[in-house]
C-alpha cells in the first residue's frame, strides 16, 4: 500500500489539478498569474483542506516584492529565493473543509471545519493546500465564519507571541503603534485581555476604530509624536516598522521592553539599554495559541477586524490594496461559504 494511503477513498475520485495563484517573479502585481496546478497529494501526517479563505497580508506582498525590512535583502532572497519565489503560491493562513486525511493523522476527518498556518511553507493562496499535523491546526469554531477565522492567525499570533516573549504583566503601560492594522489591532485586544493599560498610535481616520478596540487612549500620529510626549510605558511595540528602540528608549520605563515586530536587522541585533532591551524576532507558530484565538474570538474577547474581502479570482487587487499600507485590520480572499 503507497505510504500516502489517505483516510478517505472517495479521495481518488476528487479532482487531480487546482487553480492557484502563482508568484512567477518579484516585483509588483502583475507578476501574479492565475494557474492550473496538480493538486497536492497528503502524506501520512498530512491533511489536504479545501480552501474558503485566505488571508492576504503583509507578508505576502513583503515576499512578492522583497521590499523588506532593512538589512534583511540577501537573507530575504536565501530564504524565499534568489530569482524568483522557490515557493511560487503564497499564503500562509487558511480557513476550510478538510477534503481528504493520511493514513495517521488522528483527530481530523474529511468534512471537518478546520483552520490552519502553513507559515513559511505558504501555499494557501489555491483551490486546496497541505498541512502537515506538526503545523498549527484547529477546528473552526461553528459559530466563526471562515472568512473571520481566516483574519485572526496573522495578526492574532504574532501578538501572542510578543506579548508570551515580553511576559506581559496586567497594570502594565502599553503603547501599541499600528494599533489599526492586523497585528496591530491584535495586540490591542489581546494585551487588554492580559489586563494591561494600553495607548495606541494611528491615523486620524482610525481613531474610532482602535478606540472601539477598548484601547484606553489613542494618538494620532499626524498630530502627536508619541516618542516626544511626556509619557512613559512599560511595554512600546511597534507592529509596522515605524521606530526604533533608539528613538523610543526615552519613553521607556525602568525594565521596560521595545518589540521590534517588523523593524530592521539593526532592531533585531540591538543590544540592551541598563533595564531596557528591545525583542525581535520571528513569531513561533504554536497550535495552542491558534486554539487561544478560536476561543477567545468565539467569546467575543478578540474581534476579528476585516477591512475587506475579495473574490479569489481578484486576488491581485488584494495584494495591491494590502501594498498601500492603509488596510484596517485583515484583508481575505475567499471562494464561497459552502
Amino acid at each position: 500500500m503507497p505510504s500516502n494511503t489517505l483516510a478517505n477513498p472517495s479521495a481518488v475520485h476528487a479532482p487531480t489539478t487546482m487553480q492557484a495563484w502563482v508568484c512567477r517573479d518579484y516585483g509588483g502585481t502583475e507578476v501574479l498569474a492565475l494557474q492550473k496546478r496538480p493538486r497536492p497529494v497528503p502524506g501520512p501526517r498530512d491533511v489536504l483542506v479545501r480552501v474558503v479563505a485566505a488571508s492576504v497580508s503583509s507578508a505576502d506582498v513583503r515576499i512578492r516584492t522583497q521590499n523588506l525590512p532593512r538589512g534583511f535583502a540577501l537573507l530575504g532572497r536565501l530564504a524565499f529565493g534568489l530569482a524568483r519565489p522557490r515557493q511560487p503560491v503564497l499564503g500562509t493562513d487558511v480557513a476550510g473543509v478538510v477534503e481528504a486525511v493520511g493514513r495517521d493523522v488522528q483527530g481530523f476527518a474529511p468534512g471537518d471545519a478546520v483552520v490552519g498556518v502553513t507559515g513559511a511553507a505558504m501555499g494557501c493562496h489555491a483551490e486546496y493546500c497541505v498541512l502537515p499535523t506538526t503545523k498549527p491546526l484547529v477546528h473552526k469554531p461553528a459559530r466563526l465564519s471562515f472568512t473571520k477565522a481566516a483574519s485572526l492567525p496573522f495578526g492574532g499570533m504574532a501578538a501572542l507571541h510578543y506579548l508570551n516573549k515580553a511576559q506581559v504583566q496586567p497594570g502594565e503601560k502599553v503603547l501599541v503603534i499600528g494599533a489599526s492594522g492586523a497585528v496591530g489591532s491584535a495586540m490591542v485586544q489581546l494585551a487588554l485581555h492580559r489586563g494591561a493599560l494600553v495607548t495606541g498610535v494611528c491615523s486620524a481616520g482610525n481613531v474610532a476604530l482602535v478606540r472601539s478596540l477598548g484601547a484606553h487612549a489613542v494618538i494620532d500620529y499626524t498630530k502627536q509624536d508619541y516618542t516626544q510626549i511626556d509619557q512613559r510605558w512599560d511595554v512600546i511595540a511597534d507592529t509596522v516598522g515605524a521606530s526604533t528602540f533608539a528613538a523610543c528608549l526615552p519613553r521607556l520605563n525602568e525594565h521596560g521592553r521595545y518589540l521590534s515586530m517588523a523593524g530592521s536587522l539593526m532592531e533585531l541585533l540591538a543590544r540592551p539599554r541598563g533595564t531596557r532591551r528591545s525583542i525581535g524576532g520571528p513569531a513561533a507558530e504554536r497550535e495552542q495559541d491558534l486554539q487561544l484565538l478560536m476561543e477567545l474570538a468565539l467569546t467575543g474577547l478578540l474581534r476579528p477586524v476585516i477591512d475587506c474581502t475579495y473574490p479569489f479570482a481578484d486576488l491581485p487587487a488584494a495584494h495591491a490594496f494590502v501594498e498601500t499600507g492603509r488596510k484596517r485590520g485583515a484583508v481575505v480572499v475567499t471562494w464561497a461559504e459552502p
